[in-house]
Parts: structure tokens; C-alpha cells; sequence
């Protein structure tokens, strides 16, 4: 179910019962909504969990200015950058102690890699995230057109069903994870 954004924000407003969009430049009220609301929308529901689609992992570039305080190197984040998942070294993507400050990776080794939640183009996005962005989008949408809060409400806890399904989803498509170096469990092996 490839759809493009604004077919995915078509069926939002088709749910709260409004007329379907051709674009967001259509001109209309509910072009203008659905315009305005996509965008943070799509990039909230992506960015609040770590989605098996959105997630990447990339050696960052080091930038030539080094931060003013607490850590020796700062490196350029990527354009489609969302959210940060853990840091590491190349081939490892996790266990280095970062912040992210002004746009830029800042830590004390020379050479990084992130692992982080990126902006996918629709096309990339799964069929149970486009139907949990639809249920969001249409749950936004439906106080400024309706002006019905018992109907967005309503909406607003459909689409938090819709999360939890799609996140369950999501998190069958890896490997459990298993616990390490737990001293328990070490300790039983001795």
C-alpha cells in the first residue's frame, strides 16, 4: 500500500467524513489543514518510537570546529535525521558517551557511528505505519474541521490502538533482545 502523503492525508479527512484532497495547494480548508499538520505529524509518530524502517545506522562526518565544553569532537548529523538511538565506533553501534547539541554528534573519539531514526520517504513506510499515520492524522484533523471533540476523542483512541498494534508489528521483524552481562546470570555459570 504505497500511498503519497497527500493520498495518506486524502484518507484522513475521508474518515472524519470530508472530501478527499488532490494536492495541498488545493486551495481548500481542508488542504490547508492537512497541509500544515503532515509534516509534524508523520515526523512525531516516526521520531516516538524505533521503527524498523526508519532506523540507519552511518559513520558521521567530523565537523573542523570542536565543542566550546565537555567533549573533544563534534560531527555533522545526516539531513534526514530524527532522533538519536546510541552511538558507537565503526562496526560497533553503540557504547559511546554522546549528546546531541546544536545539530551536531559531540563525544571524545575521533570516529563515531549512529544508529538513529531517520525521515523515510512514503514510499518506504510499511502498510501498518501508513495506517497508523492516517488514524493520527484524521484524530488532528477532526477539531478544527468538525469541531466535534467527542469525535476526536473517539479518533484520538483509535489511533493510539493503531500505535500499539503497529508497534508489536514492528518489533517482531528482529531478534529478541537478550540480556548481557548480567552478574546473575554470570555468576550461575561459575
Amino acid at each position: 500500500m504505497t500511498l503519497s502523503a497527500t493520498a495518506l492525508a486524502s484518507r484522513a479527512l475521508l474518515r472524519i467524513g470530508t472530501r478527499a484532497i488532490n494536492s495541498f495547494d488545493d486551495g481548500t480548508v481542508e488542504s490547508d489543514l492537512a497541509g500544515a499538520l503532515y509534516t509534524p505529524i508523520r515526523d512525531g509518530l516516526i521520531s516516538s518510537f524505533g521503527w524498523s524502517f526508519a532506523t540507519a545506522q552511518m559513520e558521521l562526518p567530523r565537523l573542523a570546529t570542536a565543542p566550546l565544553a565537555d567533549y573533544d569532537f563534534a560531527f555533522q548529523l545526516p539531513n534526514n535525521f530524527l532522533r538519536a538511538i546510541s552511538a558507537g565506533v565503526p562496526g560497533a553501534g553503540r557504547g559511546v558517551t554522546y549528546r546531541i547539541y546544536q545539530n551536531a554528534l559531540h563525544c571524545n573519539l575521533d570516529e563515531v557511528t549512529l544508529t538513529y531514526i531517520y525521515r523515510p520517504a512514503e514510499i518506504d513506510c510499511p502498510a501498518f505505519f501508513d495506517t497508523v499515520l492516517i488514524a493520527r492524522l484524521a484524530a488532528e484533523l477532526c477539531i478544527p474541521i468538525t469541531e466535534s471533540t467527542a469525535r476526536a476523542e473517539l479518533l484520538f483512541s483509535l489511533a493510539d490502538k493503531e500505535l500499539q498494534r503497529a508497534r508489536q508489528i514492528d518489533s517482531q521483524q528482529e531478534t529478541p533482545a537478550s540480556i548481557e552481562d548480567f552478574s546473575l546470570i554470570e555468576a550461575r555459570r561459575s
